[in-house]
């Protein structure tokens, strides 16, 4: 089996101390610590924001949130003809965890950086990235990428035993029994990525929604990963390791909290479809997946109410009544629209529309992500500097080259992008950990994680800008196939819709982009609007 994108031996081999937050006093570090507006959040969290109670504006399709599902729902409308609608973004800036940053040096990520080459099921998706460029044409029915925009050699490598080696995992120091364990789970991985239910269906599909209900899968969703991987007797060490850092990648989670199902889409779900063997290969840019929301922004920028809370959506005569507050002007408005498109996390939705958003079970991984920039770029021994670089010690996921795919040569400065899941602490826990450390002790333990990978870099690191994601994916533990506040969303009850990828359990691009098509087009459904289905 091919190893994925950040598939990597790597956690279990750390221990505490390598983040450590001890050691001598250093110099300050200029930077940064953000994040989303905590504040607007929990003024609407604790009932804070005022009902407006003044004149009503009228609107076709409200769309309340900004993130990935949003702009995706924003984007399917006026890819349909349909210009009578408005987007209301709490932030100041649209684009959830896709979004990005920039500074003199380069553009970069504070969350999502790349997308996979999307299955050929991901018809809307597709159409999307054809219509932005970056699919450019077909050969022999497939579509053929821009190659300008999958990522440049080299992708990955993996700091093991001393040495940078090419690929995340880990190519000696394996014993015979670790090799057939490690075999063995590739050969069963295989087996589900082509696997079929007795409905017909992939038995894995991205978007989730397409995969097969047969039994035969879904019930691995009654237990963790770790536990049906005790049940196969993959006891491996290193095996284990690397499969803790699968589930920490995509889902910020250890493998004990993660649903057995989730653990093996992880592997059996990608199957990128694309001309000149490019289905296997990574989509991204130095602002990464900011590229794309970026894009979707600018399309419908007449439509965006950027600092506009969304407090409540209640039906309305037909419709739907919002009360949003504008932050910029200080005062609350009235929006009454014929449908509406709730495109925020359940816990938010749960806020905004109490009546209609059922209590449920859904849990959000915090996360970390640091903005380091170097006047040199690394280096270390072995396999040089590629576009994503791991340890195999560090607790953290490793970071990315924001310039890689601007200036992959040479040793000018650049900016990496450095990701770290609180996984080990309860996400309660993790979330006053975010709030609670300083920059100065974020930035510590940043620089240590770096220093240790790559010793060459003392002297270089110039500035470190801390981003903390509170709520940054939904966690996909045992239970979630069938919980009944997910479940219920899924049926479309206008006028009032929802749209995020709470309501798919994986916070992945494809996921978001076809929730909110989906509820697009549900909308213009029932509005009688005219448009092709996707």
């Amino acid at each position: 089996m091919k190893v994925e994108r950040r598939t990597v031996l790597a956690g279990g081999l750390a221990t505490a101390a390598a983040l450590s937050l001890g050691g001598c006093a250093e110099a300050e570090i200029p930077g940064t610590l953000s994040g989303p507006d905590f504040v607007r959040g929990h003024a609407l969290r604790d009932r804070r924001l005022p009902l407006a109670d003044g004149p009503v504006e009228e609107v076709g399709i409200a769309i309340a949130g900004g993130g990935v599902a949003g702009l995706a729902a924003g984007w399917r409308l006026a890819n349909a003809g349909f210009h009578d609608f408005a987007l209301f973004e709490l932030e100041n800036e649209t684009g959830g965890n896709a979004r990005a940053g920039r500074n003199p040096t380069s553009a970069y990520p504070l969350g999502a950086h790349y997308l996979p080459v999307p299955n050929r099921e991901a018809r809307a998706l597709r159409a999307m990235l054809r219509e932005f460029g970056m699919i450019v044409g077909e050969e022999a029915g497939a579509p053929v990428y821009d190659p300008f925009q999958l990522c440049a050699d080299l992708e990955e490598r993996l700091f093991w035993r001393g040495g940078w080696q090419e690929g995340l995992y880990p190519q000696s120091g394996l014993s015979p029994d670790d090799e057939r364990q490690r075999d063995r789970f590739n050969a069963a991985m295989a087996g589900y990525r082509h696997a079929t239910g007795y409905d017909g269906k992939t038995a894995f599909a991205i978007p989730m929604a397409l995969s097969s209900n047969d039994p035969a899968f879904t019930d691995l969703d009654r237990r963790s990963f770790a536990t049906w991987l005790d049940g196969e007797a993959y006891t491996s060490a290193p095996l284990r390791a690397y499969l803790r850092y699968c589930c920490r990648d995509d889902y910020g989670t250890e493998p004990e909290q993660v649903s057995a199902w989730a653990g093996i889409h992880y592997f059996a779900a990608r199957r990128g479809w694309a001309a000149r063997g490019d289905g296997d290969r990574e989509l991204t840019w130095p602002e990464g997946n900011g590229r794309l929301v970026n894009r979707m922004a600018r399309q419908i920028a007449t439509h965006i109410r950027r600092s506009h809370t969304v407090v409540r959506a209640l039906e309305d005569q037909g419709g739907v009544m919002l009360h949003a507050f504008d932050h910029g002007g200080g005062v609350a408005r009235r929006v009454r629209a014929r449908v509406a498109i709730l495109a925020m996390p359940h816990f938010v939705a749960r806020r905004v529309a109490p009546e209609v958003t059922p209590a449920g079970s859904y849990s959000y991984a915090p996360w970390v992500v640091a903005n380091v920039t170097v006047s040199r770029r690394p280096k270390g021994p072995g396999t040089p500097l590629a576009w994503d670089n791991v340890s195999a010690a560090s607790e953290s996921l490793g970071y990315v080259v924001a310039t890689h795919q601007t200036a992959s040569g040479g040793d000018g400065a650049s900016v990496l992008t450095w990701y770290m899941p609180l996984s080990r602490e309860t996400p309660e826990r993790a979330r006053h950990l975010l709030l609670a450390r300083s920059l100065a002790e974020w930035q510590r333990l940043v620089r240590e994680d770096l220093l240790a990978m790559n010793p060459d870099l003392a002297g270089a690191i110039e500035r470190i800008d801390v981003w903390r994601w509170g709520h940054a994916m939904i966690r996909p533990t045992p239970g979630f196939l069938d919980d009944p506040a997910r479940r219920s969303v899924q049926s479309p009850r206008p006028p009032l819709l929802f749209a995020h990828s709470d309501m798919s359990g994986l916070s992945l691009f494809e996921e978001a982009h076809y929730r909110g098509v989906c509820a697009a087009e549900t909308a213009m459904a029932h509005l009688d609007h005219v448009f092709s289905r996707l």
